[in-house]
């Protein structure tokens, strides 16, 4: 990732957590995930119907939100979501960036931490620098100009 881009955050509660309830979670981590360096964060619309007897307008999927970012702020954020999970009724939320998805959950601080770095490195985010896209700097093949 080397541009801004999406990270789609789905927050799942414990067994006992109603929709309300998990609403309300959600809408504590955008107003945390807001005072980042991150360019926007949105509650996600329901690609499902509404249910049957509901009111027009716009359904939100509970529990999920899109976090406009740059490469430099999704280590901050992943950071972020790991720490306001503590102590809270939340089962895992689910990270997906690019095509990558990673589950942020209960594990053990070691396990998380390195789950964590994985997904980090795959996006390109841990630090080190991606590999140059090819083409651009490969030498022209003998006898052709370059």
């Amino acid at each position: 990732m080397t541009e801004g881009g999406t990270l789609h955050l789905v927050v799942s509660g414990e067994a006992d957590v109603d929709a309300e309830e998990l609403e309300s979670l959600t809408g504590q981590l955008r107003r945390l995930l807001l005072e980042l360096d991150v360019a926007d964060v949105r509650r996600v619309r329901s690609d499902g119907l509404p249910p049957e007897g509901a009111k027009s307008g716009e359904l939100l999927a509970v529990g999920a939100l899109a976090v406009s970012l740059a490469p430099a702020v999704l280590r901050p954020v992943l950071r972020l979501v790991e720490t306001w999970m503590q102590n809270r009724p939340v089962r895992t939320v689910r990270v997906e960036l690019d095509g990558r998805s990673i589950e942020i959950g209960h594990a053990t601080s070691e396990q998380q931490q390195r789950l964590l770095e994985a997904f980090l490195e795959g996006a390109g985010a841990s630090g080190v620098s991606e590999p140059p896209s090819s083409g651009d700097l490969r030498p022209p093949a003998p006898g052709q100009d370059g």
